[in-house]
């Protein structure tokens, strides 16, 4: 092999050792070097759940269930047609989320939002709450006092509901033989581990069951109430009725 050819060709071997040899440096250093902490961006990459809005100028929260079908024989031509007109086999839907004092509750609050909720908000909630003025109603008295923006409100009325899980005999509004307040309440206790019988009322009026009210916390885990206990219905017997 020529001399200048040969020179050529070792300088050529001597730069590629040198490269591979800058490189094999850099990636033990790398493998050295501790990671850095994490940086704002990819903290939001990775996001936690979101967590529920909390209150405020309260104490703590009833769900409120109503048993549709017993509102709708009370009021009869009365009764709200969006919810009672025939076709609208509503079982348990959301009388209302009333924030509480540990003795008596606050109602009509002055408060920064608006007073009417707009039509395709409370459409939002019409498997849930299905007359719209009960949905423009609940705002206006209780969810105006939780400090809660109206999306917030609302959002935590879906969170409630989904915390309470209604015993499988009661989900359907089928006819049935009048009922025992008292079964009924036991039922829903079994139905949700942690629900005692001081933190719930089965309500009812002189003919029908009416209401069934668990006592929630802020963050809507179950609690005592001993003033909303004390509305229990304290009738042996009452009539459940199913949907026309």
């Amino acid at each position: 092999m020529p001399v200048g050819k040969l020179a050529r060709y070792l300088l050529f071997a001597a730069l590629i050792g040198i490269t591979a040899l800058t490189y094999l440096r850099e990636q033990d250093q790398e493998l050295a070097t501790p990671p850095g902490p994490i940086t704002a961006s990819e903290q939001r990459a990775d996001p936690s759940p979101e967590a529920s809005p909390t209150g405020s100028g309260f104490d703590y929260y009833v769900l409120a269930l109503s048993w549709s079908p017993s509102y709708c024989a009370a009021e009869g031509s009365n009764a709200n047609r969006q919810q009672c007109a025939s076709g609208r086999p509503y079982g348990f839907i959301v009388h209302g989320l009333w924030p509480q004092y540990e003795r008596g509750y606050p109602q009509d609050c002055d408060t920064s939002q608006p007073r009417d909720v707009p039509f395709a908000r409370a459409k939002q909630l019409s498997d849930i709450m299905p007359s719209t003025g009960l949905v423009v109603h609940e705002w206006r008295k209780h969810g105006s006092c939780t400090g809660l923006s109206q999306n917030d409100y609302f959002s935590m009325i879906r969170k409630a509901l989904d915390r309470v899980s209604i015993p499988p005999a009661y989900r359907q509004p089928t006819p049935r033989a009048p009922v025992n307040p008292l079964v009924l309440e036991q039922a829903f206790v079994a139905a949700n581990p942690g629900l005692t019988t001081g933190g719930i009322a089965v309500t009812c009026d002189r003919e029908h069951l009416r209401e069934v009210r668990v006592c929630l916390t802020k963050d809507l885990n179950f609690r005592a109430c001993p003033e909303v206990e004390r509305s229990s219905c304290r009738r042996r017997s009452v009539e459940m009725p199913g949907t026309q």
